[in-house]
């Protein structure tokens, strides 16, 4: 079974607001077995625009990402991240082993 990734692009304009929403998201993430690839580290864009934070969230499966995003513990973080940044965020099926 293939797994599925989170991406997402995300322009935080309060980052002290923001923590509460990592804070948040760690228990959902953890029931859904997330694991984070790429977490706001430096980047280089080489073609087109991005905002300035990328993040790539893998699942073990599409079902897994997808009912993570879903699921009302997620949706309690999201509520916090919501007023304090703007992002992009997709939800794919990543190449099967």
């Amino acid at each position: 079974m293939p797994k599925a990734y989170w991406i997402a692009h995300v322009t935080v304009e309060d980052p002290q607001a923001y923590q509460a929403y990592r804070e948040a998201n760690a228990a959902p993430f953890a029931a859904f077995g997330a694991r984070f690839l790429v977490r706001g580290a430096p980047q280089e864009v080489v073609e087109g625009q991005m905002r300035p934070r990328s993040v790539i969230i893998e699942f073990p499966s599409l079902q897994a990402a997808q009912d993570c995003y879903r699921s009302a513990a997620y949706q309690a973080a999201k509520s916090l991240r919501d007023p304090v940044s703007i992002g992009d965020i997709c939800i794919v099926e990543g190449v099967p082993d």
